[in-house]
């Protein structure tokens, strides 16, 4: 018995440095997005995201100034080869816009790259995001 609670809180141990170690808190002004959690805060009030928009918005903010084509987020964030139409994206990033942005038609932090697709924006130019645990 003493052996199997050894091994089991090694195994313990061992995770919980993987999830503090690899999923941060990501900080940008008055937005907050939190992984472990899994919630998303702006100016201190909670965001109700569904569980798609909220993988793509922090795929978009962990990788601030890249600009991903629609096949690549759908690669990333739904994780498999998409067939049907990729303008799938955009009703996602539209829906998380609504929700995020001071005005949805002129976004500042999720922008559209003409032609390629879309890009997350730090709030404040050369702002990298906070990463808190």
């Amino acid at each position: 018995m003493g052996e199997l609670e050894v091994r089991v809180a090694a195994i313990l141990r061992r995770q919980r440095v993987v999830t503090t170690a690899e999923q941060k808190r990501l900080v940008f002004e008055k937005l907050m997005i939190d992984p472990v959690r899994r919630e998303v805060s702006l100016n201190n009030l909670p965001v109700p995201l569904t569980a798609l928009e909220f993988d793509l918005l922090h795929f978009l903010a962990s990788h601030p100034g890249r600009v991903w084509r629609r096949a690549e987020l759908i690669q990333e964030v739904w994780d498999y080869e998409y067939v049907g139409d990729q303008r799938v994206v955009d009703v996602h990033i539209g829906q998380i816009r609504k929700k995020i942005e001071a005005d949805a038609a002129q976004p500042a932090l999720i922008q559209t790259v003409r032609g390629v697709g879309y890009k997350f924006e730090c709030p404040a130019p050369d702002q990298q995001p906070e990463k808190v645990l």
